[in-house]
């Protein structure tokens, strides 16, 4: 049977999500149709993705960024247009031809274009959670009054709504849900002694076990931030209250998130930590296709172990539980402050162990207000990075 072939937007080409993407895409030209990619400094990448899918539109971060990406596809005569800026993102995000939007760009800067599409009514695959930790309300109003199907990327989120009823209503106890089960890894410093962490590098903090991911995503899975960050988006994707979810550490990542129903089942959705599955399951739904992941051998892995987090070692996540708690700005203030403070440590200016104390700072110093708009929004997030690089600028760099 032929399908009509989708017409998709990629924001964020050249980050992980955005290469996995375009990798199920190719294997299936009949299926889809590549429209509009972006990237904020990966020219050369991009011009390889031009070359390969010929998008009608791409758009970069800077006016040399798109003098030097115009260039190289002059020379392999790519005709594709090249735009610059957040218009620009806004404006393919909302293309009237397209049918599909991955919003894969890399925290508060995947806000607007996100918003964007969710305004246009496209089918949307989120994969940028800070859309819904910072925005929550806001974000999921456009989705409502735009009738938007919107379908998680995250692994934890994809997997939990594969274990949700098709139908699920939006209230989890009409589904008999009693919780929701996010795993997580542990990241690199699950078992690392506790007086080591103070010298952790950029690197090591970035050398995930068990996925392939940006630098700023590994270290957030090293502060166990983005399992917070995760909880937070869960709230607003499957209105669940933050009592009805429990983060559970397994180190294998083999168990990708589980629901527990109100009569004892547990339904789980497992597989290999490779995100082009919940990639081609969310480009494909509600069908299903091949995206070129080896199949699960459980008994090579042999066992899956679990365990509880140890807020003392991870407290970054004690306070994503608490920024969702208080709602409002905190969430908001929360993801500002965390970005401030990973940048800082990833550029040699700030210890590992200094990134909770710099969000702590900015949530206990940014006065709370509601969130009503996407200017609350905006204030929220400004007011939470000036205090986080305040005091993140106060103190003595790593040493």
């Amino acid at each position: 049977m032929s399908v009509a072939r989708q017409r998709l937007v990629v924001l964020g080409a050249t980050g992980s999500i955005g290469v996995n993407t375009l990798d199920v895409v190719a294997r299936h030209p009949e299926r889809f149709e590549v429209l509009a990619l972006s990237a904020q400094r990966k020219v050369d990448l991009l011009a390889e993705q031009c070359h390969q899918f010929f998008p009608r539109f791409a758009v970069v971060g800077s006016d040399a960024a798109a003098d030097r990406l115009k260039g190289i596809l002059r020379q392999t005569n790519t005709p594709t247009t090249v735009l610059v800026g957040v218009e620009a993102l806004e404006t393919i995000a909302s293309l009237s031809e397209a049918d599909t939007v991955m919003a894969a760009i890399v925290g508060a800067a995947g806000l607007r274009p996100t918003l964007a599409a969710a305004r246009a009514g496209k089918k949307l695959l989120l994969a940028n959670k800070e859309a819904l930790v910072m925005a929550g309300p806001v974000f999921m109003e456009e989705v409502r009054l735009n009738n938007v199907m919107l379908l998680p990327i995250d692994s934890e989120h994809n997997a939990i709504y594969q274990s949700l009823p098709r139908e699920h209503s939006s209230n989890l106890l009409d589904n008999g849900v009693r919780r929701i089960l996010l795993t997580a890894s542990g990241g690199p410093f699950r078992e690392m002694p506790w007086e080591d962490l103070e010298a952790v590098t950029p690197d090591q903090a970035c050398a995930h076990p068990n996925w392939v991911m940006g630098r700023k995503i590994s270290v957030d899975s090293a502060t166990m931030m983005n399992k917070g960050l995760e909880v937070i988006e869960a709230h607003w994707l499957f209105n669940a209250p933050g009592e009805r979810i429990e983060v559970v550490i397994h180190p294998q990542s083999i168990i990708h998130s589980m629901v527990e129903y109100a009569d004892g089942s547990v339904i789980a959705q497992l597989g290999n930590p490779d995100m082009r599955t919940p990639i081609a399951y969310a480009l494909a739904y509600p069908e299903r296709i091949e995206a070129g992941v080896e199949p699960l051998d459980l008994c090579r892995i042999g066992k899956l172990d679990f365990e509880r987090p140890d807020l003392n070692r991870f407290p970054c996540l004690r306070l994503a539980f608490h920024a969702l708690a208080r709602g409002g700005n905190a969430p908001a203030v929360l993801n500002a402050a965390n970005e401030v403070a990973v940048e800082s440590f990833l550029e040699g200016r700030l210890s590992f162990t200094r990134i909770p104390a710099v969000i702590e700072h900015a949530l206990s110093c940014v006065d709370w207000r509601d969130i009503a708009t996407l200017n609350d929004v905006l204030e929220a997030d400004a007011a939470g990075r000036d205090a986080a690089r305040h005091l993140a600028a106060s103190l003595p760099p790593r040493q």
